[in-house]
């Protein structure tokens, strides 16, 4: 038995893991090429030729819709305009209500908000992590107007069930796949699984623009309304001669630029390979901890290729006798030279993001203005964020998830066997940690 490296032994690894990095010359070519054209942005935001954008812009749309077998692509920003776009597009407005995730990025909760709606938080699976069908239908209620399922960490949401429950309540279903490009279910892409499904492409995604997003639908009326939305929709509708429903046809400037247009066209031909290796290293990290019995490895659902994102498995405490909060740190220790986690370089932590329902937008009803609105509209009976309200997902957070990216693309063989050690290391030297408590 070896010292742990919290304890002031050797570390498994001398120097850092490498960190996510997919750029190349491609990129960079691609990027001089647009600054030499000198169209950075190619928009105007009247009704136009250029009201799409421009070359780069829609080449990327079209690659894009393509790919994921979709009928419109409509690139934005990022992914939260992207949720906030849909979510207008589809109609959503004051008095109505979003079914939402607890687990997951702040927008997929909050977009609701900015069109004066109220969120209204189901429970996730204990296996999945996606939205719980059963709790779906127990908060729906007269004034409910869509869900946003989340896609999270890279697995699909429960498609039959929600849909049948969308259909059956009139009910639209926003796709939050952020976490998820080139996941399916049932061979189809997610994105493609709802009625209007976004991605991002920030910078620590699988594919990335620095900042932007891509929204898919084979809707055309919703198309054309995301469209309005990304770029100034109240000044665009009357010469455009739209018929559609005139509500949330107020815009704002969501656009994508050339350059992060063009460098997401060569990132998104890289996709595949990406995924390819992503599968690679979670098999060889599962394979390699499958001797641990405290720790269980995701669960994939029937029908479905994840995406993996990161990668989460739940903790047992009572088989080790040391807390997860301990258990992480010391295999961090051993993987970080100075015992630190860098968040751009994260090794393993502790839960995800605390329920999005405790943060203080929730728990003080502050809103949008002076009004606090949604959360005052007088419509709204008993609007409650109480703790308690999500057990499932406070137990997942609090006391059984660890997450980690210690699966991405830019890991070697040997890397991934430095982080398998490190496991086994800690596991093997359980007696140490428990002599510190």
């Amino acid at each position: 038995m070896k010292t742990l490296a919290i304890n002031g032994g050797n570390p498994i690894r001398k120097i850092s893991l490498p960190s996510y990095q997919v750029f190349n010359e491609e990129e960079a070519k691609c990027a001089y090429y647009v600054v030499k054209s000198g169209i950075l942005s190619d928009y105007l935001g009247c009704w136009d030729s250029a009201f799409y954008g421009g070359e780069q812009v829609q080449a990327f749309e079209k690659e894009w819709a393509d790919y994921f077998k979709s009928k419109h692509a409509v690139s934005v920003n990022s992914n939260t305009s992207g949720i906030i776009t849909a979510l207008g597009a589809v109609g959503v407005g004051p008095g109505d209500e979003v079914i939402v995730s607890p687990y997951s990025m702040s927008i997929s909760a909050s977009a609701p908000i900015f069109w004066g709606a109220l969120p209204v938080f189901a429970d996730i699976e204990p296996d999945y992590f996606c939205l719980n069908p059963d709790d779906i239908e127990r908060k729906i209620t007269p004034r409910t107007k869509a869900i946003i399922v989340v896609d999270i960490f890279g697995q699909p949401f429960n498609v039959e069930r929600i849909k049948e429950i969308a259909k059956k309540n009139n009910l639209y279903i926003i796709e939050d796949c952020a976490q998820a490009p080139g996941a399916k279910y049932n061979n189809e892409f997610a994105g493609t699984l709802g009625d209007i499904g976004i991605f991002s492409l920030n910078y620590h995604k699988h594919i990335h623009t620095g900042e932007g997003g891509m929204i898919i639908t084979d809707d055309d009326d919703l198309a054309v309304r995301c469209q309005l939305i990304r770029n100034h929709a109240e000044t665009v509708v009357d010469d455009m001669g739209y018929q559609g429903s005139p509500v949330n046809m107020v815009g704002m400037n969501l656009r994508m630029t050339e350059i992060e247009a063009g460098i997401g066209r060569i990132q998104l031909s890289k996709l595949d390979g990406l995924l390819k290796k992503r599968l690679n290293n979670v098999r060889m990290l599962e394979e390699g901890l499958s001797d641990l019995p405290f720790l269980t490895m995701p669960k994939i659902r029937d029908s479905a290729e994840h995406a993996y994102y990161i990668h989460v498995m739940k903790y047992d405490e009572t088989s080790t006798g040391v807390s997860r909060a301990d258990f992480v740190d010391a295999v961090n220790y051993e993987l970080m030279p100075a015992g630190k986690n860098d968040t751009r370089n994260s090794m393993l932590s502790c839960g995800y993001v605390k329920p999005l329902y405790l943060q203080s937008l929730y728990q003080n009803k502050t809103g949008i203005g002076k009004a606090c609105y949604p959360f005052t509209n007088p419509v709204y009976e008993d609007v409650s964020y109480t703790k308690g309200l999500c057990p499932v997902t406070e137990e997942m957070h609090f006391e059984k998830v660890i997450i980690n990216d210690l699966i991405h693309a830019s890991l070697t063989e040997s890397d991934m066997k430095d982080i398998i050690d490190a496991f086994h290391k800690v596991t093997d030297n359980l007696d140490e940690l428990k002599q510190q408590v």
